[in-house]
């Protein structure tokens, strides 16, 4: 038996996966939701969200994607791992990916056809084309200077183009170095880790998505002060480390779990 249904939970509360369900909705997390959401209305063109690692950036773009699931005039179109070698290595993967593979195969005639693309469906169609790209970090600084040239293609109001990237913050020394990259950006925005209120907040939402309805404690307030400051509010660390603390309680056969279960995981991390 799988240990959350030991405590009556449906389903696994801290499982690390981008699941839009159990998105903790932090002030800086709703913030950047609802910036993102706006600049994508009002087709602005390039958002960057910067975090650290287990930040939790890769949920809020599933739950970006959850927000407009409803809405045909949005297309949306994600990359995972956007560390392409070259131009056409990356290139052919966007004209792939978008449906619009043209009869000759040079970076131009990748180039001409998505702008091509991009005016058919954001002015003839009026639709709104929109790139995720996560994990941007890795994106090089020759991939770079292609997004730059698919954010020239506009019109006198709007970006035909709707590109969000999720980055680590060294991206942002490789975008100063390209000419009027940094100009482009409209939405840059910074998801810190959170705080010790917001860190028992999560720990209880996640519980309460899980089927926690009745808030029967599983975490003491001593083990939950000492979960913030071994993670430093990185939401990825909280759930790995409250996975462990739920796992050891049914082995140890407690009934919650207390500052003693988190020290001796800590212990038992740091190798002591």
């Amino acid at each position: 038996m799988s240990y959350y249904k030991v405590f009556g939970l449906e389903k696994e509360p801290f499982s690390t996966s981008p699941d839009p369900e159990f998105f903790y909705n932090s002030t800086g997390h709703e913030t950047a939701l609802k910036r993102l959401e706006i600049a994508i209305r009002l087709r602005k063109g390039l958002s960057i969200i910067f975090g650290d690692v287990g930040t939790g950036k890769t949920t809020l773009l599933r739950t970006l994607l959850k927000v407009f699931k409803d809405e045909n005039d949005f297309i949306f179109h994600l990359i995972l791992d956007p560390s392409y070698k070259s131009e056409f290595q990356f290139l052919f993967s966007l004209v792939r990916m978008f449906g619009i593979m043209p009869e000759f195969k040079s970076t131009i005639d990748f180039k001409e056809a998505m702008e091509k693309y991009l005016f058919q469906k954001g002015v003839e169609e009026d639709k709104t084309i929109v790139l995720l790209i996560d994990e941007g970090q890795k994106i090089n600084m020759e991939n770079l200077e292609v997004l730059r040239t698919l954010l020239n293609y506009e019109t006198n109001e709007y970006k035909l183009l709707q590109l969000v990237i999720m980055a680590q913050v060294e991206l942002l020394p490789r975008i100063k170095k390209i000419r009027n990259f940094m100009d482009r950006i409209s939405l840059k925005y910074t998801i810190n880790p959170l705080g010790e209120a917001e860190t028992k907040e999560m720990i209880e939402f996640r519980l309460k998505a899980a089927g926690n309805h009745y808030q029967n404690n599983l975490f003491t307030d001593e083990a939950i002060k000492l979960i913030y400051q071994q993670t430093q509010g990185h939401p990825r660390k909280i759930s790995m480390l409250c996975h462990d603390a739920l796992e050891t309680i049914v082995m140890r056969d407690k009934p919650r779990v207390d500052a003693e279960i988190i020290n001796s995981l800590v212990h038992q991390e740091a190798g002591v």
